[in-house]
């Protein structure tokens, strides 16, 4: 069994928001045992200012995140991905690069919150409930125990997950 930690690339169409929140809290409720990253289909080249101001609340280092193209991690000198997940519905719709390493991937797809309607307060109110949710799925995640489940068991799983509220 490798102690190396697992490699996951949260995707989303413009890895601003949902996939961004997704990195931060999988590298901080990992516990060591993932390594995660976010990408996007057509990269919006900034990050959702009310993410940044949630993520900066929750103290997470807002330079450590930026929007960026998912060929980055389908190049030959990229890591190698365990688990890939999408994180909106666009993108799973949309044909993937094939990803060195064949990882498992699931669809796990939260509302957008960049298309939030009303008020900055209102539009602050739905990150952070989307944030939760988010929190929740990956809490479960990283609290498989990966060692005793075979390679069909984590994938079940994992759409499990995708398909949960």
């Amino acid at each position: 069994m490798s102690l190396a930690p697992k490699n996951v690339l949260f995707l989303c169409t413009h890895n601003s928001a949902r996939s961004i929140m997704a990195e931060a809290l999988l590298n901080r409720h990992g516990n060591g045992r993932f390594r995660a990253f976010s990408a996007g289909s057509q990269p919006s080249g900034a990050i959702n200012p009310f993410v940044a101001t949630l993520l900066a609340k929750m103290n997470f280092r807002i330079e450590d995140f930026r929007s960026k193209d998912w060929s980055e991690f389908a190049a030959a000198d990229a890591p190698v991905m365990n688990f890939v997940f999408t994180v909106c519905d666009q993108t799973a719709a949309e044909a993937c690069p094939v990803w060195p390493g064949k990882p498992m991937t699931a669809h796990w797809g939260f509302e957008d919150p960049s298309a939030a309607q009303g008020s900055d307060a209102m539009k602050a109110a739905l990150v952070a409930q989307i944030y939760g949710q988010i929190e929740r799925r990956i809490q479960i995640f990283a609290n498989l125990p990966m060692a005793t489940l075979s390679n069909l068991e984590i994938q079940r799983q994992l759409h499990a997950m995708g398909r949960a509220a």
